[in-house]
């Protein structure tokens, strides 16, 4: 009999663990991995690196990088956001730097930094970590008037007071939620890549730059489908766009998949999008620079530096205007020009099919947000049901904002755990 099972040696299951027994010394606490290792995600995440939270320390900016949990996460945020992330890890030895770009990483360079703490905490604690432990079942029982939970691992069982489920994208803990009662939305994949075949992009794979990036929205779709309405105005983004061997990626494309998750994985992965490879020009205000440049400058197009784009992809945009490698300023038309300054602004690219992004793979989907309480992560018809982390519909875009979730999550449910088990306790 434990005081607290967790399930799920993730980030969002170590870090609960780690709270409650810190504020409540001597509960008996058991966290229950499935595979041979804990933390793999943490071991994997931003290169071997660890992305550990996002240096966005409002808590209003910080829940704008969720596409499914926003709202929710308003609240926790104000409770535990990133500065009290970094003060974790910091009060247990472990600095974290800031990158250019805001993503946040332990000093150290190595996730095992983060794994270490995270291990030496539960040691510290008296946590116990109990490995290849697959849970094939759970039901709420009654014993001696209280309610408790009974948790089956193969033929043998584990009995607890409270639950917690940290388990991330598990179909199969979804179904036991579901066998509970609790409605789980459907998994979708989101952070993916784009596969593109095109010229334009053929022998430039490393080619990056800031571009604008929009979906373009099938028309009737949803008439033609029975789906329900489709909100499109989500399908745009901006920022690094990086030419792959297969396609396109980088956070632009990153950022798009993940607000527009659910939208296209009803397009079946298959749909057309519009990139602007210079965001500062539409396609008017470029022909007019072009005009100009064309009245004074007598080298030719490819050789001139008229954009800040890479040289490769201005190439590749050049001849998809139809514009020859030795054609020079004076030689070119006005519907030359004009061609080339849509290739450069409103370029349409076929998408057929996506992959997965790196080895971070997140999933929209999973527990029905309106059945949490979020100010203490319990279920709001099950007493005693904690979540946290992945395992609710909670998802964001890449940058460290999925740990952040997890470790929000991880701390409010332990507050929540500690706060019942002490007022049951006489």
């Amino acid at each position: 009999m434990y005081d607290v099972l967790v399930i799920g040696g993730g980030a969002a299951g170590f870090y609960a663990a780690i709270h409650i027994a810190e504020k409540r010394p001597n509960t008996k606490i058991a966290i229950l991995e499935r595979g041979k290792d804990v933390l793999t995600k943490v071991k994997i995440s931003g290169g071997g690196r660890c992305n550990v939270t996002h240096a966005e320390f409002n808590p209003a900016d910080l829940s704008k990088n969720y596409p499914r949990g926003e709202k929710e996460l308003l609240g926790p945020f104000h409770n535990y956001a990133s500065g009290d992330t970094v003060g974790f890890f910091e009060e247990r030895g472990v600095a974290l730097k800031i990158e250019e770009d805001g993503r946040m990483f332990p000093v150290s360079n190595s996730s095992q930094t983060i794994i270490d703490c995270f291990i030496s905490e539960v040691d510290r604690l008296g946590v116990q970590v109990k490995t290849l432990c697959s849970v094939s079942g759970i039901e709420q029982i009654e014993e001696e008037g209280a309610k408790i939970w009974k948790v089956a691992i193969g033929e043998s069982f584990m009995y607890c007071k409270k639950l917690i489920l940290a388990t991330g994208s598990n179909p199969k803990m979804w179904k036991y939620i579901e066998a509970l009662g609790h409605t789980i939305v459907p998994p979708v994949p989101s952070l993916f890549t784009f596969n593109i075949k095109d010229e334009r992009m053929a022998d430039i794979p490393g080619v990056a730059t800031h571009a604008e990036v929009n979906v373009i929205p099938k028309k009737n779709f949803g008439k033609k489908t029975g789906k329900t309405k489709l909100d499109t105005s989500v399908l745009s983004s901006d920022g690094p766009l990086l030419v792959t061997h297969w396609g396109m990626s980088g956070p632009a494309i990153l950022k798009l998949s993940a607000w527009g998750a659910r939208i296209l994985e009803q397009y079946n992965y298959q749909f057309k999008i519009q990139v602007n490879w210079v965001p500062e020009y539409h396609q008017n205000g470029l022909l007019e620079l072009f005009l100009k440049v064309k009245q004074v400058e007598k080298k030719t197009i490819l050789r001139t530096k008229v954009l800040d784009i890479p040289k490769r992809l201005w190439a590749n945009l050049v001849k998809a205007a139809g514009i020859d490698d030795t054609m020079t300023w004076p030689e070119v038309s006005k519907h030359q020009l004009t061609s080339l300054a849509e290739q450069l602004t409103a370029g349409i690219f076929q998408v057929n099919g996506k992959s997965t992004f790196k080895e971070e793979f997140v999933t929209a989907g999973g527990l029905d947000l309106k059945e949490i309480n979020f100010k203490t992560y319990e279920s709001k018809f099950l007493p005693s049901l904690y979540f946290a982390g992945e395992i609710i519909n909670i998802d964001a875009i890449t940058g460290g904002f999925n740990f952040q979730n997890a470790w929000t999550g991880g701390y409010i449910a332990a507050n929540g755990v500690v706060d019942e088990l002490n007022a049951n306790t006489p």
